[in-house]
């Protein structure tokens, strides 16, 4: 059993309005859910920043900062973005490492970030329903040297790598890559699940078992989570609670044209995780057991 539980909220993802209708696009939006979330007991915020101007993501420090400098005002979480697609109709070129993390880099330069994602993987994300009429998923495409990069960063700064593991290799690769920079802050391992987009395992509890048999071979004892995209954990969550685990939600992670909003989703986790008997952590309980995980407490 999870005593200090850790909620998560992802408040929109790379998905725009036409997949995602509910999700906060603009920097009051995202500022203003990001809030009522907190006051739900979440207390990780993480989001894409989005172009005003174009209604695109665009990762940006120049949108981060004032909109992470807003929240941290106003509630004490821990918040942190996502970084821009290596490959995309916005990036039509290949970028280098030191541009996909430049935004990450100049906002923990800040002070702003504590977090960084740090995918160890590339896979495909496909959609079952577009599948089903001949429309392509894309590569969603970390190579080895951008992770690294990130690594060098977390290493360098002192941030936790957030790893989205969306295949078993994603956690195979992420701590062996891990242990080759010493220093670096333990990994956050989100496990991520799916019943609509044909990637890694469906939510289910043998799934999870088999994912967490793995990370007590490659890392035992780091903190994890379960997450994923187009998915309902349905009694995972409770899973993950009574294992240790964490929790995010959020409208990144919920089923396409998801009629909730993010603090309905946060309340609705929150009174799951106190019905199987945890109870969720505050942003500084977070920092501690990371700080314990390290070595430093």
């Amino acid at each position: 059993m999870n005593p200090n539980a850790w909620l998560e909220v992802a408040l929109n993802g790379p998905w725009s309005r036409t997949r995602q209708p509910n999700m906060p696009v603009t920097a009051d939006e995202i500022v203003d859910a990001a809030l009522a979330c907190a006051d739900e007991g979440a207390s990780i915020i993480h989001f894409h920043a989005y172009d005003p101007a174009t209604g695109r993501q665009r990762d940006d420090y120049d949108i981060y900062a004032p909109i992470i400098e807003r929240i941290r005002g106003r509630r004490d979480v821990i918040c942190y973005g996502t970084l821009p697609f290596a490959g995309s109709v916005d990036a039509p070129r290949a970028m280098t490492p030191e541009e996909r993390f430049g935004a990450v880099d100049q906002l923990v330069r800040a002070g702003l970030v504590e977090w960084s994602v740090v995918d160890p993987g590339s896979t495909n994300i496909s959609h079952y329903a577009d599948l089903a009429i001949g429309k392509p998923g894309f590569v969603y495409a970390n190579p080895e040297n951008h992770i690294r990069h990130g690594l060098a960063l977390a290493q360098q700064h002192r941030i936790t790598p957030s790893y989205a593991i969306y295949e078993p290799g994603f956690m195979r690769l992420g701590a062996a890559l891990h242990r080759l920079y010493p220093g670096a802050p333990v990994p956050i391992y989100r496990l991520m699940f799916s019943q609509h987009i044909a990637f890694g395992f469906p939510p289910a509890d043998w799934a999870l078992d088999a994912y967490l048999k793995l990370l007590e071979l490659e890392h035992a004892g780091a903190p994890w989570m379960v997450a994923g995209l187009g998915v309902e954990l349905g009694p995972l969550l409770e899973a993950a609670i009574e294992r240790g685990g964490h929790v995010r939600v959020g409208l990144e992670d919920a089923p396409m044209g998801c009629t909730q909003d993010n603090r309905s989703l946060v309340r609705d986790a929150r009174r799951r995780i106190e019905a199987a008997g945890g109870r969720l952590a505050t942003a500084t309980a977070v920092r501690r057991r990371l700080a314990q995980s390290n070595g430093e407490a």
